[in-house]
């Protein structure tokens, strides 16, 4: 039986859930909302963090990538686990795990150990998110339904990144920054009760063998890769990030050529050979490059630059997720009746005005230019995460479901690592070779300015009123430059998930496998 007869004939079985099944969705929004909210809090925590642990530029960027590089080389690997051992045992492992790395990570002493915990965070958190998303298609077998538990799936997401700022400004209005990880605890608590009560268990009826070469061989290829786009993001060009690219791409070929020989392949490479699937994947990727590389330069503004608080800072961006959330939850009645490939690049449009708000301003350090641009920003990534999120689930039979899910989500953090590691590094090098400081400033405290946007501010509370003033001033102005040039990327890539939607996706509901 071919994949496409295989999708036919599972959609055709589907049957719509009562109150249970969306009871169930509920438990589930739970680590998928945890994910986003520490996402969104480390963001606004690493003014504090950097202040604290006085890390380098390269230990500030490895502080927000630990987490979803490992995450990203792993996510493959559980989703095929999740598959053979049960989807839900695999969720309430990680979720036990998740909940205590978090717990460690709130008491690092050094950035060091803090980027170990963020690791630790990662090899768990591998095991929740394909998990959610996988059992969403065992439970919505209704594609009309599915739909729509994707949509309030991928608009928790943007639910947590507004609640993200809010909750996260509270707590570091008033305790230190680890308090943003201890937020794990209560929040999986209840999923650890209810879940198993609430959300049965799914696996695939014939799974393969574990195959360790496989696992290997997967994280082989994805951890050289991110490593070396973040040295040539962090350094610049050189032979150790090319030597990184050239081993990741040789483990990924022979990745995929045990793949292909193997009779039952941890990942079915079938999957990439329908356009739907490969199309939303890579919409998926650079979507999430254009969100995260935004907030990495957006929340260091708000904060180092204008000078607002956590919360205020937190406060600012809300009506830009809100937007993201409604339109997320908005378009499933249009994606009923019209074509991704009009929907999502009609979408991604809004995120490139967004991105060249910013680029053109004549005042784009404005908070009110500020919002605006992430307002667009929200609109359209909101959108078109909904639908190519859908699409990526309903391209793949029940039983690969796990599989599937974590190829969605391993594109998801990769995006989340080369948002920050390609746009964060790029900003980061503009800024260096931007600053120009006084003569004034020592030797030293000139270099550590140099380093970080937040290493210019904490230099200038130790130095004279009048030189510090000029400091915040060079500072200010060769982070906003970079701002500007790294803008027109961001939106260079929107533009390219644009193409790829018009390019692959599906033509119309009559061209689905579904029917």
């Amino acid at each position: 039986m071919t994949l496409t007869e295989e999708l036919r004939v599972a959609d055709a079985g589907g049957r719509k859930q009562g109150w249970r099944g969306w009871t169930a969705l509920v438990v589930l929004m739970l680590p998928v909302l945890l994910v986003s909210v520490d996402n969104t809090v480390l963001s606004f925590a690493l003014p504090e963090i950097a202040r604290d642990l006085s890390p380098s530029s390269a230990e500030q960027l490895w502080i927000i990538d630990a987490y979803p590089l490992v995450l990203a080389g792993l996510l493959v690997t559980m989703g095929s686990l999740g598959d053979r051992f049960g989807r839900r045992r695999l969720l309430l492992v990680g979720a036990t795990g998740f909940a205590a790395v978090s717990a460690l990570a709130a008491f690092a002493p050094t950035a060091g150990l803090l980027i170990a915990a963020r690791a630790g965070m990662g090899v768990f958190g591998a095991m929740l998110m394909p998990s959610t998303l996988s059992l969403l298609r065992s439970i919505f077998t209704d594609r009309d339904q599915r739909r729509l538990a994707i949509a309030v799936w991928a608009s928790m997401f943007s639910a947590g990144s507004a609640l993200g700022p809010i909750v996260g400004g509270i707590l570091l209005e008033h305790f230190a920054w680890g308090s943003v990880f201890l937020m794990a605890v209560p929040v999986l608590i209840p999923l650890l009760v209810l879940a198993p009560f609430l959300v049965p268990e799914s696996r695939d009826p014939k799974p393969g063998r574990i195959d360790p070469l496989s696992i290997v061989l997967s994280m082989a290829t994805m951890v050289p890769i991110v490593y070396a786009i973040k040295e040539f993001a962090v350094h610049g060009a050189g032979v150790l990030p090319l030597v990184l690219v050239v081993v990741g791409l040789g483990f990924g070929w022979l990745f995929v050529r045990r793949q292909l020989r193997s009779s039952t392949p941890m990942l079915d490479m079938r999957l990439f050979a329908i356009g739907s699937f490969t199309g939303a994947l890579l919409v998926n990727l650079l979507s999430v490059v254009a969100l995260v590389g935004f907030l990495y330069f957006v929340t260091q503004h708000l904060q180092l630059i204008i000078g607002m608080s956590p919360l205020q800072a937190g406060l600012a961006l809300v009506p830009g997720l809100a937007l993201m959330i409604i339109a997320g939850l908005g378009v499933v009645p249009i994606s009923r009746r019209v074509s991704a490939r009009i929907v999502v690049p009609t979408a991604l449009a809004l995120s490139v005005a967004g991105y060249l708000v910013i680029a053109f301003s004549t005042d784009a350090a404005a908070l009110g230019t500020l919002i605006a641009a992430f307002a667009l920003l929200g609109l359209g990534i909101g959108a078109a995460e909904t639908v190519s999120n859908e699409l990526v689930l309903a391209s793949a039979p029940p039983a690969k479901a796990g599989a599937a899910s974590a190829v969605s989500e391993t594109a998801y953090e990769l995006g989340a690592v080369l948002g920050t590691a390609v746009l964060g590094g790029i900003l980061t090098a503009l800024y260096r070779s931007g600053i120009h400081l006084p003569d004034s400033v020592p030797a030293e405290a000139a270099e550590a300015a140099r380093e970080t946007l937040a290493g210019a501010v904490n230099v200038a509370e130790t130095l004279p009123a009048d030189v510090g003033a000029e400091v915040l001033s060079a500072a200010a102005h060769a982070f906003d430059s970079g701002v500007t040039v790294t803008s027109l990327i961001g939106a260079g890539l929107v533009v390219c998930a644009a193409v790829v939607a018009a390019a692959t996706l599906e033509r119309s509901r009559t061209s689905r496998v579904d029917h």
